[in-house]
């Protein structure tokens, strides 16, 4: 498995051995993240606080080295541990913010949620050089749906990311992956140069537009 975000964790090992509750260790997707108790229970309503609080109505496995188990995208999760630690939100280069508000939604971070939100708003309505605008959508698809939906694509629209989401803690349990499919397209075309639209173009903006 890999090992993110955990400096000095060797070191570390020897105080949860010893008891000391206040650090935990999550398993997410099979990446380890070295956390404490009180990064993870700033927000009184999320998922994190109910699993360090060992809700019963929470149904929650670990690991043989008894980190938490948590089956999301773990390059995901990093500005979602990030944002409790200290308040901000830094997306690293590459990431999508649908992504990232797709987990702050999951995690049940209500601040996160409005930050990435007015950073998406912002995006969109920000022009570029040239005088375009790109707008994004994010779609939502099972494994056997997303060929077909990514070879389809017209009308402008450009694959940007694919998120796995994974399952609902099935674990053991043989079931399609679920992925998040963000797409693009470029508006502000000079005048004079038409576009035509497609019926594969409009879904793809509609069912954008619920999400």
């Amino acid at each position: 498995m890999a090992e993110h975000d955990v400096n000095s964790l060797d070191n570390k090992q020897t105080i949860l051995k010893n008891g000391n509750k206040q650090w935990v260790k999550l398993n997410v997707g099979g990446t380890y993240f070295l956390t404490t108790k009180t990064t993870l229970t700033r927000d009184p309503n999320s998922f994190l606080y109910r699993l360090v609080q060992e809700d019963a109505d929470l149904i929650s496995d670990k690991d043989d080295t008894g980190a938490y188990l948590i089956d999301r995208d773990p390059t995901y999760f990093s500005p979602v541990l990030n944002y409790l630690r200290h308040g901000k939100l830094v997306i690293n280069k590459g990431l999508a913010e649908e992504g990232i508000l797709e987990e702050a939604e999951f995690y049940n971070i209500a601040e996160l949620i409005k930050l990435v939100k007015e950073r998406i708003y912002h995006r969109d309505i920000q022009p570029n050089k040239d005088g375009k605008t790109h707008v994004y959508r994010v779609l939502q698809c099972h494994e056997d749906e997303l060929t077909q939906m990514v070879s389809t694509m017209s009308d402008g629209w450009k694959f940007e990311q694919l998120v796995n989401i994974g399952s609902q803690y099935n674990y053991g349990a043989e079931e399609h992956a679920e992925f998040l499919c963000v797409v693009s397209r470029e508006y502000g075309v000079p005048e004079g140069l038409e576009v035509e639209h497609s019926d594969r173009g409009k879904v793809l903006q509609q069912k954008g537009s619920r999400m």
